[in-house]
């Protein structure tokens, strides 16, 4: 039976029906097969490779845990279901699911990837408050957030190398007790294979190589991307020229910074004093 050719850009689902079709094939199902363990008409699956249909969240969920994708398919139905993320951010975010390594470095906020839900919450309940997000805006953030936390558990995971200012630490985004629970998940991190973390004292000072937040992408075939964003938008860097330097700016932090052993008993202090605060 001959098959289709997929174009990516026949339309607004296309995308969606590529990558589910190429998931599909590299897990070795058929259309019937995955149809039938996401409990749904064969016919279903088919619509949606073809982008005649678009998916539910459902379908787009359980496509991830079946096809064990690492979440990109919901990011790919959030990205265009949803309008409350930052323009330009979405397409970082699917760059993000199948990046290799990827190094953060954050100032005054625990980075989005390692944020916990009560944390992120709390952050747009600042948002919120400011008139800057709507009550519904801001949970689509959240749950965006938490879709997006998947591809630190897919197979196999990316190297991930966070280095926050020792601000992120400090700042007591929602109160004691959601700090002490994103502390504790800090430091629960540090303690997977694939996650790097340390911290940028304020001892610093101007030794730290940067003064504004730092994303950097390596994707499976080496290629370096570039993340940068304001409060209205995000902006995406292919260029070589401007991403290298912010590379070896990175290697010069990682060599500045608190190793991860120390940079793990400054959490555990800072959480302690949170800690103190509730006695």
């Amino acid at each position: 039976m001959n098959k289709r050719e997929l174009d990516p850009s026949s339309g607004p689902w296309a995308p969606f029906g590529v990558q589910l079709r190429r998931s599909r094939e590299s897990c070795g199902l058929t259309q019937a097969q995955l149809a039938r363990k996401i409990k749904c008409d064969p016919s279903h699956v088919s619509l949606v490779e073809l982008s005649h249909r678009p998916p539910s969240e459902n379908f787009a969920t359980r496509a991830d845990e079946i096809l064990a994708t690492g979440g990109t398919l919901a990011l790919m139905y959030w990205q265009h279901r949803h309008t409350a993320l930052v323009p330009g951010f979405p397409e970082y975010a699917n760059y993000e699911s199948r990046a290799a390594e990827i190094r953060l470095f954050s100032i005054g906020v625990v980075p989005g990837l390692l944020q916990t839900r009560t944390y992120a919450t709390a952050w747009e309940a600042g948002n919120v408050r400011r008139g800057t997000a709507t009550p519904e805006q801001a949970e689509e953030r959240v749950n965006f957030l938490m879709t997006r936390q998947q591809c630190l558990d897919r197979t196999p995971p990316p190297l991930v190398h966070a280095v926050l200012d020792e601000s992120c630490l400090r700042r007591p985004i929602g109160g004691p007790e959601v700090m002490i629970d994103q502390l504790l998940f800090l430091e629960k991190l540090a303690t997977r294979p694939n996650v790097l973390l340390q911290v940028a004292p304020f001892s610093l000072g101007e030794d730290r190589p940067f003064s504004l937040p730092v994303t950097l992408l390596t994707m499976p075939d080496r290629k370096l991307l570039g993340y940068a964003e304001t409060e209205v938008r995000g902006f995406l860097d292919r260029e070589i020229d401007t991403v290298l330097p912010l590379v070896k700016g990175y290697d010069r932090l990682q060599i500045e910074a608190l190793n991860q052993a120390s940079s793990v008993d400054m959490i555990r202090a800072v959480r302690r004093d949170f800690e103190w605060t509730l006695t």
